[in-house]
């Protein structure tokens, strides 16, 4: 019975977890905004990308494709330094 109780909340927190990830991506849209706004020293194939990423990511979001947005944000910050 405990073993049940443990496995149950162990799902619940997994499943949550992936909730919780799904609706970050505004928040790394916001770092990378924020980040932009800085006006960082990027070349412009670097600027180039980044905005596409950024784009992308945004619009893989409204798509309800968190994980590939998460990754084309992810991307982003990176070549940001964040």
């Amino acid at each position: 019975m405990r073993t049940s109780i443990h496995l149950l909340v162990s799902l619940s927190l997994l499943c949550a977890s992936g909730a919780v990830l799904a609706h970050n991506c505004p928040n790394e849209m916001k770092a990378i905004d924020a980040k932009l706004s800085t006006k960082p020293q990027l070349s412009p194939a670097d600027a180039a990308k980044v905005a596409k990423l950024r784009a992308d990511g945004e619009a893989q979001h409204k798509a309800g494709t968190h994980d590939a947005s998460m990754q084309s944000l992810g991307e982003a910050k990176k070549i940001l330094g964040i």
